[in-house]
Parts: C-alpha cells; structure tokens; sequence
C-alpha cells in the first residue's frame, strides 16, 4: 500500500545553525558544547541537536535537504564527525545560482521546492533574519513554511525542534 504521507521538505543549513559560530556557555540543553574534528575544520555541535536531528528525520513525512555552503562537505565530513546520519540527504548547490544579486539559497530552495512534491516546508537557516527577499518570499507562502533563524552563537534549541517536529505533525 502506498504511502498517503507528503513530504515536507526541511532545508538544513550549518553553520550557525548545527555548528554555532564561537559558541560559549552551555548548550540550551544545560551541557557542554562538543568539538569534532570534520577533517576539514573543527567543529561545535550540541550532541542532542543530533540526537534531534536524527530522530526528525526518521519521520515519515520528513525530506531533509542540505542547504549548505558546506555542499557536499556536509554529509562526506560533517555527518561522520559528529554523528548526524544526514549522508543520503540531498544537497543543493551555489553552482550557477551565486551569479546574481539574489541570495543563491533562496533560489535554489524555490527551484528544489517546484520539483520536490512537498507542499510544506521548514527553512533553518541564521541568515534568514537577514535577507529581505527571502523573508518577503516566505511570509507570501503563509502556512506552508516554517522559517528558523536561530543565533548564529548558539544554534538549534530545544524550542526550534519542538516546533519543526509539531510542523511536521
């Protein structure tokens, strides 16, 4: 029997957003953060925004997509590092969309989006509080998106995924 559940298509970014830029202090969890060697940089996680992670994407209705200057550094060195089992997620490339003055992510988001049969969407980005475009572009989709920019300094909280998992339903 076919599966009735569409997708919703949860587009990841990482720096910022898994990996915190300088972070200090405590995760949002209360504990330390963990450094990983990613073979190309280290990098700070929060072990339970993994944890996260993995369990929203066993979600039946669950499409994550890298969306990523890391590319395919992503899920080649990242994932490994620090146990994310995103290596079989897509990743949308800046190739042939950095060109232009519009932000490469948003488009390539819209053109992913047509093709991906996902009605809904979730959008964790930190730059997203800081592009007009993109902001305008999700506040027409109403209903259908969920955008999260958290602090760049402390990435994901416990609140984001709360509200990425009741999105997903």
């Amino acid at each position: 029997m076919a599966s009735s559940v569409r997708p919703v298509s949860i587009y990841l970014d990482v720096d910022g957003v898994v990996n915190p830029f300088s972070p200090v202090g405590t995760t949002d969890w209360g504990g330390d953060w963990c450094i990983a060697d990613a073979g190309i940089l280290e990098v700070a996680f929060a072990p339970e925004v993994v944890e996260a992670l993995n369990d929203l994407a066993a979600h039946p209705a669950a499409r994550f997509v890298w969306l990523t200057t890391w590319e395919r550094l992503a899920p080649e060195f990242l994932c490994p590092a620090i146990g994310l089992k995103g290596q079989d997620w897509p990743v949308l490339s800046s190739q042939g969309w950095d060109e232009g003055p519009e932000w490469w992510k948003l488009t390539a988001l819209q053109k992913d989006l047509a093709s991906s049969g996902s009605d809904r969407f979730v959008w964790l980005d930190d730059q997203l509080g800081r592009d007009a475009d993109a902001q305008s572009w999700a506040d027409y989709q109403e209903d259908r998106v969920l955008c999260i920019s958290p602090d760049p300094r402390q990435g994901l909280s416990r609140s984001h995924l709360a509200a990425v998992r009741a999105f997903l339903g």
